[in-house]
């Protein structure tokens, strides 16, 4: 069996790949162990260096990778470069502060001497997303690598080029050998790797069906696990907002990689006494951006990952329009070979439509109107999902205490959400749990050792 890689803009098979055998998957993970069992005998020092020689390697390679993910995904070229100089940023971050992060913590009790101690686990497996590529994949590899961890990565089986660039980049800058490794399985091999014994945590960022299907396959085996999910972000636009900002911030977060991303503005939560005039600045907002060939500078949107993807997006458009909303802008599937999808914006959204329930994985805002703050906060809370949510007003005092009562992972206030090496990053509810960067993120997969010296 193979792998294939297809550009989305053109719908071409660009090459293949042959999927790793069951003997070929278990080598990986013995050898990523092996590796493991001497890798957390060195020191933060020893380990830094290699992860800053990882970043150095993204930076100098940023071209080529960032073409390789327009290629395999569709990603607008400008914003595959800035993945990648993020990936080398995440790198350098963690080799300047895992020391500090999990330095042991003493603690005075009746012993001599009582501390906490942070320890690696062993090999973690990564089952990653096509939409940040590499970015998914470092934020997870960077504090996991410098705690003292292993990592092999199953990546979503349309972006097998990304998921070998980035075992090239750990394997060049130096880390030991077998400490990361890719592995080309399809979804259904992830079981298996889950049930191989070497593997002691898994960490998993997708779609919420697929969380829960890993989870509870690694807690049948009392494995940790740390889950990223989908999400339906709520943005909240208050009565005393700066409408050209908010609008315009609204929109950028939208259509950030064409819309594919778990904490993109989904939801846009607006007074019903300034709805007109915020649909009319919408409309004129996102029909300004360009569609088109994501290699060419100037192109906002790129076509989605893939076609079956932009088809199910569509039906989810229609059920919503055929439910009540009002289609104020694109909804139409254009003609042509590439996975396209033009922004589109829809009005009148209501429960019971897929824009209300369901995430949207697309360049498709849903403008909701409600009557004051309280049934903006009621709305936005309304959702199975808690990834991220924005709230926009001219005063940040009532703005960070409306952040306080929103059912998010994080919530800003006058900007978009995104997420931030230094800032813990998860969702609560069917968005996922556990946390990813800053010291929460490094400290997930360690073992919390408490020692009593009597």
């Amino acid at each position: 069996m193979t792998i294939a890689s297809v550009n989305p803009e053109t719908g071409e098979t660009t090459r293949t790949y042959d999927e790793m055998q069951p003997a070929a998957v278990d080598r990986a993970v013995e050898a990523a162990h092996a590796a493991f069992r001497r890798w957390r005998g060195t020191s933060f020092e020893e380990r830094a260096p290699l992860l800053r020689a990882a970043g150095r390697l993204l930076r100098e390679r940023r071209r080529d990778y960032a073409e390789l993910m327009t290629r395999e995904m569709g990603k607008v070229l400008a914003g595959g470069l800035a993945e990648i100089d993020k990936c080398a940023a995440v790198c350098d971050f963690y080799a300047a502060r895992a020391a500090a992060f999990l330095a042991p913590e003493v603690v005075a009790t009746e012993a001599s001497r009582s501390f906490v101690a942070f320890e690696p686990l062993g090999v973690v497996l990564a089952v990653m997303p096509w939409n940040f590529p590499f970015w998914q994949v470092f934020r997870f590899a960077a504090p996991a690598l410098m705690a003292g961890n292993a990592g092999i990565l199953k990546h979503a089986s349309n972006v097998p080029g990304c998921a070998l660039a980035i075992e090239e980049v750990c394997r060049d800058a130096g880390l030991p050998d077998g400490l990361f490794r890719t592995l080309l399985v399809p979804s259904k091999g992830v079981e298996r790797v889950i049930e191989h014994p070497r593997v002691v945590a898994v960490t998993l960022t997708g779609s919420t069906p697929a969380g829960r299907a890993v989870a509870a396959k690694a807690g049948s085996l009392l494995k940790k696990t740390v889950l990223e999910l989908g999400g339906s972000d709520p943005y909240l636009i208050l009565d005393d907002a700066d409408l050209d900002q908010a609008v315009a911030t609204c929109v950028e977060s939208r259509l950030i990689n064409s819309g594919q991303s778990c904490i993109a503005a989904k939801r846009f939560i607006i007074p019903r006494r300034l709805a007109a005039d915020v649909e009319r600045r919408f409309v004129a907002a996102m029909a300004a951006k360009v569609v088109g060939d994501p290699m060419r500078e100037g192109t906002h949107v790129g076509p989605l990952a893939r076609r079956d993807l932009r088809d199910q997006l569509h039906a989810q458009v229609e059920a919503s329009r055929r439910a009540g909303a009002r289609c104020l802008l694109g909804g139409e599937v254009p003609e042509g070979p590439g996975a396209f999808y033009p922004p589109t914006v829809l009005a009148g959204v209501a429960p019971g439509m897929p824009a209300y329930d369901e995430e949207l994985f697309g360049p498709v805002a849903a403008l909701l109107a409600v009557d004051d703050e309280e049934d903006a906060i009621r709305v936005a809370n309304d959702s199975v999902f808690g990834l991220g949510a924005a709230v926009f007003t001219r005063d940040a005092r009532r703005g960070e205490a409306v952040a306080r009562r929103l059912e998010a992972g994080s919530c800003f206030v006058n900007d978009l959400v995104r997420s931030d090496p230094r800032l813990p990053f998860g969702g609560i509810k069917q968005s996922g749990y556990g946390r990813e960067l800053g010291p929460f993120g490094i400290r997930e997969f360690v073992n919390v050792k408490t020692v009593y010296v009597k």
